[in-house]
């Protein structure tokens, strides 16, 4: 998304020479002690946008919003954006997640609120024209940011209808500062400056203010009708009517005013929503189009520019309303108007704007041409909300000649979790493909082979969706079978959709066959992020075959064809950590997570985030820190980010494990109550979890163990862990040598020495002990390494470390301040200086460098 981002949306429009100066306005907006919104609300040419930019700070996160911001994914990427470069850093993890396939925003928001709530300075958050975006997605998560919002961050919402906000109780409470038309509505006084200089008595001052009841839109207009016009009175005496029938009359003058030449210039261009030069020499027919609106800009005929260039402008909004109405009026017939600015932004690689012309136009084909050309791109950039909109504007007679398209749809409504009457669509294509050929309408010859392999996959992934394992399989196989050679993407989605399927049944050598292929098949399309994010699941299903070195092969190749530029590559780094964990390699480990810290939030997949702190968390548990381990496992269950793979290892397990190393029974026999009884694969963890319970709490757990080494033969790394706990459970040698057996072609280190002084004890008494027990000996009897702190130049106070210790926590700055029983500036002022020392400008980096820097072991 990041490059599809229309720039001149995030760029606080200029405020205009002459304007007049309203303190009573100023005041109120300047309220912002305890009010979480400032909605200015009013209908069109109540100056809301003139205000709203004289209000907002110097680097003010803006967002100028459209009818296309109504997409979830575009509205938050525009507001994240701007937020983080307001504040830069402070969005890194949101828009990685966002942009990432869908999450809920109550979890995208969450890591952006925790960031601000610690903010040393104050950030205002201005949404212009928010009544184009909104919409009840766009609310839900409005509301979540309203409800968690910190002081730090001032919203305003400039709008021209309420939004779908909860503003009674934002009213009630006292955190909302309303500005509504009767507001922004001139004084006497300020009709009276306004109209400085043009030689107007008080009387006509009055005139004015009384009959357009101060309406700035209507006062503008009545300014240029006065220019230049000798019968000043008699215009203004004559001037009558309510407000619509004022801006017709003003308009009227207006234009009959100018030359044929501009008058034809203001109404041709107003179908365009944002004006460049090109753009209007190609809508008009006509050269000149830049040096026109740099004339118009001077001549304050309602051209607002929308950056510092001169090249993008547009008109007020209530202007171009009328200048549409008016050409409608006149022409009647403007489907050429529109044909040429689909054709210009169809040129210049807007297929968003073209749609929209076309379909305004009424040729309805070629916006679906368009979209079926669009489809393959948007749906590799994630971009389904988009051709889902379109879903409504192409007719469905149009789609029924057109498989490609059609199937495209059919993509874009999963991706929206809209799953009923898919299955329908699908049956649709097929009788579309069953038919006259000649009948069919395709403009993307190279899709129309994929669609049996497609409709296939498409059904595979509906009975995955149902929870229907063996039918995804099944469909799957036939995808396969139906591919193309060289439909890569294909093969890789129905062998992806396969190997979870069998991941979930625990046919973990199926599952790798899958991906395996899935990966083959997304690397030969040139899909290197998806070839890493696979990467990251084979690693997985190898390390549950035992197969460590197969792992880390995995892994370091797939960081050989990304380099460190690429989303995914710190994840590498990540795995590669475990495997040296698993080998009790501790500083490789820590080494390894450093290097992913580096590359940046940018090379993360949704997943990283949480993963890192896990992979820290061992770290931390294996160097005796059980405390910072916990407190690691905590902030990663805040962020975790699950995906389409089964979630064999839950992060509470995880959690309930160091609880028992804690000695804290009570609180993991509380986990464990809400396991399910019956084993299975996607259950197993947790069943080895309790059994570990079981030996702690003196409890025999010998049947268990028997019954998960029963089930897990095909899992060696699985098998390893239950065979050294049986060991220990039941005093059983043969278990242990097995274990040994297993562990030692891959290295395994870590699965015996974290067991203590029991283990040690066994292995002591193995007769004759082989090189790699001795090597098991040495480790286990070497002290519990603790990392050594690096130092800082400018070391942290004792209250910086308090205030550091927080920052881990889910705590806001407010609940920070209130833990400390100190006040919010001072939380704000020991986090400014805990960043500089750092050398980090944001509070998840803070977190991962004070975890390197072992300041949260101390």
């Amino acid at each position: 998304m990041a490059g599809l981002l229309v720039e001149t949306k995030l760029f606080r429009p200029r405020t205009r020479p002459g304007l007049v100066d309203r303190p009573r306005l100023d005041e109120r907006l300047l309220r912002k002690d305890g009010t979480g919104l400032t909605l200015v609300s009013a209908p069109a040419g109540f100056g809301k946008t003139t205000l709203v930019s004289e209000w907002a700070s110097d680097g003010a996160a803006w967002v100028s919003l459209e009818e296309s911001d109504q997409d979830p994914v575009a509205f938050w990427t525009y507001v994240l954006t701007a937020l983080d470069r307001a504040a830069p850093g402070v969005a890194d993890d949101a828009l990685t997640v966002l942009q990432s396939g869908p999450a809920p925003i109550e979890t995208i928001l969450a890591s952006v609120l925790n960031e601000l709530s610690v903010l040393p300075g104050e950030i205002d958050l201005v949404l212009d024209d928010y009544h184009l975006a909104d919409s009840l997605e766009i609310s839900r998560g409005m509301t979540y940011l309203l409800d968690h919002l910190p002081p730090q961050l001032h919203l305003l919402i400039s709008t021209r209808a309420d939004p779908a906000l909860p503003l009674a109780r934002l009213r009630a409470r006292g955190e909302l500062v309303e500005v509504r038309a009767a507001d922004l509505r001139f004084t006497l006084e300020e009709v009276s400056s306004y109209f400085t200089g043009m030689g107007l008595d008080a009387d006509a001052i009055a005139t004015l203010e009384e009959r357009t009841e101060g309406w700035i839109a209507a006062l503008g207009l009545a300014a240029l009708s006065l220019r230049g016009r000798s019968d000043a009175t008699g215009f203004i005496n004559d001037f009558a009517g309510d407000d619509r029938y004022i801006v017709d009359y003003l308009v009227d003058e207006v234009l009959d005013r100018e030359p044929a030449q501009v008058r034809r210039f203001l109404l041709e261009t107003s179908i365009v929503d944002r004006l460049t030069g090109s753009l209007c020499d190609a809508v008009t027919g006509q050269p000149g189009g830049r040096a026109m609106l740099e004339s118009l800009e001077r001549q304050n005929l309602f051209v607002v520019p929308l950056d510092d260039r001169r090249q993008w402008y547009r008109y007020h909004h209530l202007f171009a309303d009328v200048l549409r109405a008016r050409l409608l009026a006149e022409r009647g017939d403007i489907t050429d108007l529109h044909r040429r600015a689909a054709k210009w932004y169809d040129d210049a690689g807007d297929t968003v704007a073209a749609v929209h012309h076309a379909v305004a136009a009424g040729d309805v084909d070629h916006a679906a041409d368009l979209v079926e050309l669009a489809v393959p791109a948007l749906r590799r950039d994630r971009q389904e909300a988009t051709i889902r909109r379109w879903l409504d504007d192409i007719p469905e007679d149009v789609v029924r000649r057109r498989p490609v398209l059609a199937i495209g749809f059919v993509g874009a409504l999963m991706a929206s979790n809209e799953f009923p009457g898919v299955e329908q669509r699908l049956q649709d294509i097929e009788r579309q493909l069953a038919g006259p050929a000649d009948e069919l309408v395709v403009v993307d010859r190279s899709e129309l082979e994929r669609l049996p392999s497609a409709i296939e996959t498409y059904r595979a992934a509906l009975d995955l969706i149902a929870g229907h394992p063996p039918g995804t399989i099944e469909h799957a196989a036939v995808a396969l079978d139906l591919a193309i050679p060289g439909d890569d993407l294909t093969i890789a989605a129905a062998s992806a959709l396969s190997a979870l399927a069998s991941w979930a049944g625990g046919d973990i050598e199926s599952a790798h066959r899958g991906y395996a292929a899935a990966a083959a098949g997304l690397e030969r399309a040139g899909h290197i992020s998806d070839v890493l994010g696979c990467s990251v699941t084979l690693a997985d299903l190898e390390m549950t075959q035992g197969r460590l070195r197969q792992a880390e092969a995995t892994l370091e190749r797939a960081l050989s064809l990304a380099g460190d530029g690429i989303r995914g590559a710190s994840d590498m780094y990540v795995g590669l950590s475990r495997i040296a964990w698993e080998r009790n390699d501790l500083d490789a480990a820590t080494d390894y997570l450093r290097r992913a810290e580096e590359l940046g939030a940018a090379s993360d997949l949704p997943q990283n985030p949480y993963r890192w702190r896990l992979a820290m968390a061992r770290i931390r548990e294996a160097e005796g820190h059980l405390d910072s381990a916990l407190n690691l496992l905590d902030a990663a269950i805040t962020v975790y980010v699950g995906d389409f793979s089964p979630n064999v290892r839950p992060l509470t397990a995880v959690r309930a494990r160091l609880l028992i190393r804690q000695g804290d029974l009570s609180a993991a026999q509380e986990w464990a109550d809400s396991v399910p009884d019956e084993l299975s694969y996607l259950h197993e963890y947790e069943h080895i979890t309790a059994a570990r319970l079981m030996m702690a709490q003196r409890k025999d757990a010998v049947p268990l163990l028997e019954r998960l080494r029963a089930a897990a033969e095909d899992r060696t790394g699985s098998l390893i862990e239950i065979l050294v706990l049986q060991a220990l459970a039941g005093r059983d040698p043969a278990a242990l040598e097995r274990a040994l057996t297993l562990a030692e072609p891959e290295g395994y280190v870590r699965v015996f020495v974290a067991e203590g002084e029991p283990m040690l004890t066994m292995l002591q008494r193995l007769r004759p002990a082989s090189a790699y027990v001795r090597r098991l000996l040495d480790a286990a009897r070497q002290p519990t390494r603790v990392s050594t702190p690096q130092t800082l130049l400018d070391p942290l106070s004792d209250r910086e470390l308090d205030v550091l210790r927080l920052l881990t926590s889910e705590l806001d700055g407010p609940s920070i301040a209130r833990e400390l029983v100190v006040s919010l500036n001072t939380v704000r002022t020991h986090t400014k200086h805990i960043y500089t020392k750092l050398g980090v400008n944001n509070r998840r980096a803070a977190i991962r460098r004070a975890h390197q820097l072992g300041l949260l072991t101390r």
